[in-house]
C-alpha cells in the first residue's frame, strides 16, 4: 500500500518513521483489555529502538472511584515518561500492533499533558513489517528524558460536562454498537450507555488493515452522526482508552473534540446518574 501519511498531521507512515527514526523517541504501547500482557509481545520482536509503554501503568492511575483507567497523576505521569526517554523537545511516535486503540491513548494522554510533537504510527507493527522493514528483539538502552507534565493541553469532560453535552450537544460512544445498547457488557458492571449519547463504533474509523480513514471519509462520518460546524463535541467508551482513538479521528476530520477520561466505568460509579439501553 502506498504511503499516505506525513509529518503535518497526528499520523506518521511507516517509512517516513524509518527515515527519521533515529532523531525519535517511539513508545511500544500494544495492550489487550483481557491480555496477554504488551510486554511480552515487546520482547518477541518490536521495532529497533522502540521502548515498551504500558498502558495500565503508564499511561493511567490507578482503577478506582476514577474508572478503570483514570487520569494519571502529573508527577507519575512525567517520572514515567522520563523514564521512556520522553523529552519536551524530541518528537514522539507511538504504536500498537494494530488499528491505534492503544497508540492514541498515549498520544492523547501525552498532548493533554503539554507534548506538542507526537505522532500515530498508521497501521501499527502490522504496516511497519507489510513495509519490509526489521523489528528486534534487543531492547535499548534509554538515556531519561525531560519531559515536564503541563496538564490542559487537551479538553476534557467531567461526568456532569457530559451529561450536559449529550443533551445539549453531540456526545459520541465509541464502544462497540452492542455494548451501547446494553446487550452485553464484558467488563463494567452496568450495561447501557449515558442517555442521548450516540453510537459511534471507533472500528469504523479505520480500514481492514488497521489504518484510518482519509480525513474526506472520516468528516462524512462525523456529519452523519452530528457532529456539525458549531456543535460541541465529546467522546467517552469504557474506559477513556478507545474514546482518545475517536478524539484522534475526529481530529484528523478537522472535529475538535473532548474527552470524557472517566468514561463509562466513572459514570456508573454514582447510582443517581441515569443510563439508558436500546
Amino acid at each position: 500500500m502506498a504511503e499516505r501519511t506525513t509529518t503535518t498531521g497526528p499520523l506518521i507512515g511507516a517509512d517516513e518513521l524509518s527515515a527519521m527514526a533515529p532523531q525519535v523517541t517511539i513508545l511500544d504501547v500494544r495492550w489487550r483489555l483481557a491480555g496477554p500482557p504488551g510486554m511480552d509481545l515487546y520482547r518477541a520482536g518490536h521495532l529497533p529502538g522502540a521502548v515498551f509503554c504500558d498502558l495500565d501503568h503508564d499511561l493511567a492511575g490507578p482503577p478506582g472511584a476514577g474508572g478503570r483507567h483514570p487520569l494519571p497523576e502529573p508527577a507519575d505521569f512525567q517520572r514515567a515518561m522520563r523514564r521512556l526517554g520522553v523529552s519536551g523537545g524530541r518528537p514522539v511516535v507511538v504504536h500498537d500492533d494494530g488499528d491505534a486503540t492503544a497508540a492514541a491513548r498515549a498520544w492523547w494522554t501525552l498532548r493533554y499533558f503539554g507534548h506538542r510533537d507526537v505522532r500515530v504510527l498508521d497501521g501499527g507493527l502490522r504496516a511497519w513489517t507489510e513495509a519490509g522493514l526489521p523489528v528486534t528483539a534487543d531492547e535499548p538502552r534509554v538515556t531519561p528524558g525531560d519531559f515536564t507534565a503541563r496538564p490542559g493541553g487537551m479538553p476534557v469532560l467531567d461526568a456532569d460536562q457530559a451529561g450536559a453535552l449529550a443533551r445539549d450537544g453531540v456526545l459520541l460512544d465509541a464502544r462497540a454498537a452492542e455494548r451501547y445498547r446494553g446487550e452485553t457488557e464484558p467488563v463494567d458492571p452496568v450495561a447501557g450507555h449515558i442517555p442521548g449519547a450516540v453510537s459511534a463504533p471507533t472500528s469504523e474509523n479505520v480500514d481492514p488493515a488497521g489504518r484510518f480513514h482519509r480525513p474526506e471519509f472520516l468528516r462524512e462520518r462525523f456529519i452523519s452522526l452530528g457532529a456539525v460546524p458549531g456543535v460541541p463535541v465529546g467522546a467517552y467508551c469504557g474506559s477513556g482508552v478507545t474514546a482518545a482513538h475517536q478524539v484522534l479521528a475526529l481530529e484528523l476530520a478537522g472535529v475538535p473534540a473532548a474527552l470524557y477520561a472517566g468514561s463509562w466505568s466513572h459514570w456508573i460509579t454514582d447510582p443517581d446518574r441515569p443510563t439508558a439501553t436500546g
